[in-house]
């Protein structure tokens, strides 16, 4: 996903959809180890889409501060 959709989207749902994202890395991680990963370029989308979304949220949280 991009930032942009990331920006739209409330906290409870970028938390929400932070979880769900670290859920589906923890499987890839097992898929991993079991040796049977479809899509291994599919471990850098979610850690930055991860990236992505913590970025929002403490950008959120530096702006409420001020």
């Amino acid at each position: 996903m991009k930032i942009k959709e990331f920006n739209n989207m409330s906290e409870d749902d970028l938390l929400l959809k932070e979880k769900q994202l670290k859920k589906d890395l923890f499987d890839l991680e097992s898929s991993r180890q079991m040796g049977r990963v479809e899509k291994p370029a599919n471990f850098r989308n979610i850690r930055r889409d991860i990236a992505r979304i913590l970025t929002v949220l403490n950008e959120r949280k530096i702006s409420k501060k001020k």
